[in-house]
């Protein structure tokens, strides 16, 4: 089949399945799959070197048939998908009411170019070595390892600080909430941070700001190791969260470039494990350093080499993973070999438009966090839990050194409880892929977003238990230590499995989306991380450990209903909603074309009521599990992904 019978039966197959056909328009060439079948460039020169006039470009057949491959098909939607998400591609972006300028030096403007497809490079096929998911298995774990400790680096960082806190405020004669303040600011600067790290990886790849970010990190943590006074401190802190905030906002999209459907689950699971635990390795090593001859700036030392070392791992070994952006490499690479400066790739037409940063960055997910029902709530939801993670760094010292009289890297060991909660929520959550599977083959490969939340409802149950127990087994010290200490299992078995799934919720619930929704649900819960740590200790002394627990505890039981109602009438929110894509009955899913259908009917509804410009929003804006998925990928991660 010729390469124009193929988009003409890809439209008009669009066209039968969208719900609104009769209301169908054909989209734009870079929203629709236009698939190559192959292109060579050919040379000639008695010497073999490149010469201008023997470069052309010509279609050949190849034994394949790419067009009917489902894998090419399925990673050239993606690379589309992406690059049409991605800042700047919008094509208000470029629009202009100025007249167009003389060409100059006196020349008439030139004659229109070719076909400008036929110069577009695209991947060789679905086993093309260049693409990250065809990466050898061992230099997919080595970029994974390397990953997995810039970001537990990152999050390390963000509660080593909190064993300095004391010892700070005594030195520079302020209360000890004012000592906190390197805790908040920390992860303020995770709130902020992803604003310029989402984008800039989807317009220059994923290398460039972890590279970027790791270098900063550590040198605003030596800044922070070395400071004279409580100012710099704070604003060293700030700094070094929100070049921290990268590898949070980041790492997942890399794993979700790397892993195909049947693996990235794992991957991403493990992920969010390393995010999570981060927080609570580092109170004990924290104490044990302040207790120390080193004193509290070495926790920031530590830090600062950790980081160091992240930046030299991550220069070395980690290649850029984001599809678009290879393409660049490889369209750069031809350009040079050949002499031929027309070829290029999709992600160098795009030109940065100021307005749609901050539309895409910060006005549209402001838009859905206070605008759509579900992402408020479960963004209310997640806050809470997560400041209650920071609040936990104050709340565990006054039981474990206030009531136990244990030292404060002693004192820190008892966070493992949680760890291990984790630990049994991530295997949980890994343990239900077989069963996630069976129900997505039923449903013939279409997700169904509901299916995300028994675990959450589990997990709210436990961790509000998990309250309880912590406040009524550690007030006393005539209770055995390990009371407490196990409360952490339903703590952090209750945590991980909140946010792990509530995150792939509103992923699947939002879809091309997601990006905006996480980045809103990212900005609400650390800015409840930076705040809960400032009042926790006048709310624990006022109160009492038992009943400060118990208020908690009650705010923990009382938004449990919210997935439970979700469970119940998700699906009717999300059909009223103006974002979120809502696929009737018929649509199994099994195509791209019938989810291109869905895609489009919500970028149509976005735009209606939002006068927006309706099309992809891929930047990725998230820490944590968020990004768990680079957004625009979602439509074919969403047939494989079990967690």
């Amino acid at each position: 089949m010729r390469l124009d019978e193929v988009d003409r039966e890809l439209e008009r197959a669009e066209r039968d399945a969208s719900p609104q056909g009769e209301h169908f328009h054909g989209r734009r060439s870079e929203e629709i799959e236009r698939v190559i079948s192959a292109s060579s460039v050919s040379t000639s020169s008695s010497e073999g070197a490149p010469s201008r006039r023997g470069v052309g470009m010509s279609r050949i057949s190849t034994q394949r048939d790419l067009e009917r491959h489902p894998t090419e098909l399925s990673r050239i939607h993606t690379q589309r998908s992406q690059h049409s998400g991605t800042v700047g591609r919008d094509p208000k972006s470029r629009e202009s009411k100025k007249p167009l300028p003389e060409f100059g030096a006196g020349k008439p403007y030139p004659p229109l170019l070719p076909n400008q497809e036929e110069y577009v490079v695209e991947f060789d096929g679905p086993d093309d070595p260049l693409h990250a998911q065809n990466w050898p298995l061992g230099k997919k774990l080595l970029t994974a390892a390397v990953l997995g400790f810039t970001t537990m680096t990152s999050a390390f960082g963000s509660s080593i600080f909190s064993a300095a806190t004391r010892v700070i405020a005594q030195q520079y004669n302020v209360s000890i909430t004012v000592g906190l303040l390197g805790v908040s600011f920390y992860v303020l600067g995770f709130a902020f941070g992803p604003t310029l790290w989402a984008p800039l990886s989807e317009l220059k790849g994923r290398r460039l700001p972890l590279v970027l970010a790791t270098f900063g990190f550590s040198i605003f943590n030596i800044a922070n190791a070395t400071a004279k006074d409580l100012q710099t401190i704070l604003i060293t802190r700030f700094f070094a969260g929100f070049f921290g905030a990268c590898p949070l906002a980041v790492v997942a999209a890399v794993f979700s470039d790397m892993f195909d459907n049947r693996t990235r689950g794992i991957a991403i699971t493990v992920f969010s494990m390393t995010v999570f635990t981060g927080p609570l390795l580092a109170p004990f090593i924290g104490g044990f350093i302040v207790e120390s001859h080193l004193g509290w700036r070495w926790t920031s030392y530590l830090v600062s080499f950790m980081g160091f070392l992240s930046f030299g791992l991550c220069l070395l070994f980690l290649e850029e993973t984001y599809p678009p952006v290879i393409l660049v490499a490889k369209a750069s690479e031809l350009r040079r070999r050949t002499l031929n400066w027309g070829i290029h790739a999709k992600q160098e037409e795009i030109e940065v438009d100021f307005r749609e940063l901050v539309s895409k960055n910060f006005s549209r997910p402001m838009r859905m966090l206070f605008g759509e029902p579900i992402i408020a709530s479960l963004s209310v939801y997640m806050a809470f839990i997560y400041g209650l993670l920071y609040l936990f760094l104050t709340a565990y010292p006054m039981v474990f050194q206030g009531v136990y009289g244990w030292s404060a890297g002693i004192s820190g060991l008892a966070f493992f409880g949680m760890i291990t909660g984790q630990i049994i929520a991530g295997v949980t959550v890994l343990l239900q892929q077989p069963w996630y599977q069976r129900k997505l083959a039923a449903n013939n490969g279409m997700p169904i977003p509901e299916w995300r939340l028994p675990s959450v409802i589990a997990g709210g149950a436990a961790f509000a238990a998990g309250l309880f127990w912590f406040g009524w087994g550690g007030y006393r010290a005539d209770v055995h230590w390990i009371v407490p200490v196990l409360s952490g299992l339903l703590s952090g078995f209750g945590l991980l499995s909140i946010f792990l799934q509530a995150l792939n919720y509103l992923v699947d619930s939002y879809l091309m989306f997601a990006a905006s929704a996480i980045a809103g649900n990212t900005f609400l819960r650390s800015l409840a991380g930076a705040g809960f740590p400032l009042f926790s200790t006048y709310m624990y002394e006022a109160m009492g450990i038992q009943w400060a627990s118990t208020l908690l505890g009650c705010v923990a039981a009382a938004l449990v209903p919210i997935p439970v109602l979700f469970y119940l009438y998700g699906h009717k929110l999300r059909a009223k909603s103006s974002f979120a894509p809502t696929p009737p009955p018929m649509l199994g899913g099994a195509s791209n074309v019938e989810e291109d259908a869905v895609v489009g009917a919500a970028l149509e509804k976005e735009s209606s009521s939002t006068g927006g410009s309706g099309h992809l929003n891929g930047n990725g804006n998230g820490n944590g599990v968020a990004d768990a998925a680079s957004v625009p990928r979602k439509t074919e991660e969403s047939r494989g992904l079990g967690v």
